[in-house]
This record gives C-alpha cells, structure tokens and sequence, in this order.
C-alpha cells in the first residue's frame, strides 16, 4: 500500500481515490522531485577546532596507515579499513588484537565528515572521538595512549609533520586524534551514475534502476531510514536479525526501542561492501532486500516499527538492486605514505 494511502481521515480516503483512479505517481512526487533530496553537498565539512589542511591531512594518512600504532606493531586503521575493500576488510566480522575475531563487522569509513553519530551503535559524537576508541581498545589495537604519545615522540620523523600540521601542539593523544579525523573525513566516494542522473543525465540509469528509485522512495520504503546524499539518517534501529547483541541498547538500557538497535550504513558503493549489517549475517544484496521485505527474522519488543513484510515481487527485488548498484563510484587508487624514520 502506498504511503499516502495510510493516513487516517479524509486525506487517507482521498488517498486511496486519487491511487485508485490514477496510480501510484499521481499520489508519490515526480522521481525528479523525489531525487533532489539525494543532491550532493559542495565541499567536506570540518570543525572550526580542526580545520583541514594539507599538513593535517598528510600526518592523518600517515598515521591511519602506520602499524606502530598498535601494541603488536602489526595493525594499522588501514587493515581493517583498507581501501582495497571501500575502506572495511571485507570479512563477516572485524579481527583484532592477536587475530582474535570480534563481536561486529568493520564498518566503512566513506563520507563520516558529514557523520553525526559513530561506531555501530553510536558510542562517539565526533571523528575525534572516535579515532581513538580502536587504538586503546583491548581487542583491537591495544596500545594504551601514553605509550602511542611515547612510541611516536621516538620516531624522529613524526615530530616536524606534528609541528607542521599543529603548530606550538605537542604529539599527544589529542594531536593524533585530531589527525587522523582530518584524514578520515577526505575519505569520500566519488561521483556515481545516480548522481549524474540526478544532475540532468537523462541516460546515467536504465529503465530497471528508474523503477529501483521509485521502490526504494516508494514501496519498498528503503528512504524512510537511508536518507539524504549518503543515504542514511545516522539513527538506530532494531531490523529484526538473530543475536544477543544489544548495540545502542547496551548504552541506553533503560530505552527499549535502542536494544538490539545499530546505525544505518550509509549506501554509498555498497555493492563492494559484502557481507552485510553489523554481524555480517547476510551473504549478499540479494539477502538482505529479502530480510526486508519478509518484515526481519527476529519479531521481539523493541523491532523498529518500519519494519513490516513489503510485498515485493521477484522483478521489483531486482529493480531494487539494480538501482543500489548506481551509488556505486569509480574510486582511483588510494595514495600510500612513506612511513617516519
């Protein structure tokens, strides 16, 4: 049923007449109206405290790259957000400190400066923050910070990229934190054939990616939650996978519509990203437009509201992909540092 259909009143009724007698395009807007709320932005945004520059970037890129970073020495941010695999690593769940698998998947780190919640379940409020969660954290990285800020002030060429990218600043845990969120957030994808359809491109998608759009902001209801340019909202929600996993619920306990509740990734070249959702429990796009469309596995108290049995057809499921796989950018390669001495 289309959405206008399901206000209650005259306006629902006169809904259901005008789908009755003229289709679902006469109640839905245009597919050229309904694209402006997907137009990407002009520039990266970056706060005021940490604004970009070439030096930052620089000892960012370094820094994300550099296995020193981490108590073994072998482990980078870039191994597990490796560019090779649209900035995850390409397995069901992430591997940490002492090649111990972990509880979620690794996930991408593409276009968070315009983030406004990170992790999974939404721990950290900035890029800053969240650069060095994995750093310290016991199962991933496990370097304590005093011995990261030791560790780098012995390498002798760290110390004049700090001075150039923050000058009078020391090589703390600050300075590292505020680097490596200026690298990250230049991390974006690059244009794709639906945003050159969106810019007047009549030919940039084919008949079956046109009707994919339409479901995705229609029926299929997949805008409710991947909105705007990235296409998601940076909200949690519970969508009905097998787990004791609490994600946001594990941080707000006492709000049950949080449990089981994990962030919306963003859909920007997700055809790359395989598999799926915070576990990796789902092998393929395939998969998981089917967990959407039977309403999620897991029916429990705290399954998001928006997610309820769709209805889809074998054509529109395919529709559906064939729309998701024009977020898909051509990406050049990513420029590797040489590391300090």
């Amino acid at each position: 049923m289309n959405r206008a259909t399901r206000t209650a009143g005259l306006g629902g009724l006169l809904g259901a007449i005008a789908l009755a007698a003229f289709g679902a395009q006469a109640v839905e807007p245009p597919l050229r109206e309904r694209a402006q709320a997907f137009v990407r932005p002009q520039g990266i945004p970056h706060p005021a405290d940490n604004a970009g520059s070439g030096a930052r970037i620089e000892l960012g890129r370094t820094l994300f790259f550099d296995p020193r970073l981490s108590a073994s020495g072998t482990v980078s941010c870039g191994t597990c957000h490796n560019p090779a695999f649209d900035w995850g690593d390409g397995l069901a769940l992430g591997v940490g400190h002492g090649m111990k698998q972990l509880e979620r998947r690794t996930p991408t780190i593409l276009n968070l400066a315009w983030g406004e919640a990170f992790f999974w379940d939404g721990r950290a409020t900035s890029l800053e923050e969240q650069a060095l969660g994995p750093i310290q954290a016991q199962g991933e990285m496990n370097m304590p910070l005093e011995k990261l800020v030791e560790k780098l002030g012995s390498i002798a060429e760290y110390a004049p990229l700090f001075e150039a990218a923050y000058p009078g600043e020391s090589i703390s845990a600050r300075t590292v934190a505020k680097a490596l969120a200026a690298f990250e957030r230049t991390v974006v994808s690059g244009e794709a054939p639906f945003d050159r359809w969106v810019e007047g491109d009549e030919h940039a998608l084919d008949a079956a990616a046109l009707r994919g759009f339409d479901l995705f902001t229609g029926k299929a209801q997949c805008a409710t939650c991947h909105q705007g340019w990235r296409f998601t909202d940076d909200s949690f929600y519970d969508i009905g996978i097998e787990g004791n996993d609490l994600g946001r619920g594990a941080l707000l306990p006492d709000v049950e519509v949080t449990r089981h509740a994990f962030k919306t990734p963003t859909l920007r070249n997700v055809d790359r990203r395989a598999p799926y959702m915070h576990n990796g429990s789902e092998p393929d796009l395939e998969a998981v437009i089917a967990l959407y469309d039977r309403g999620g596995r897991v029916k429990r108290p705290s399954l998001s509201p928006e997610i309820k049995p769709l209805g889809l057809s074998d054509d529109e499921k395919h529709d559906l992909l064939a729309f998701l796989r024009t977020l898909t950018s051509s990406t050049p390669p990513a420029a590797l540092p040489m590391m300090p001495r």
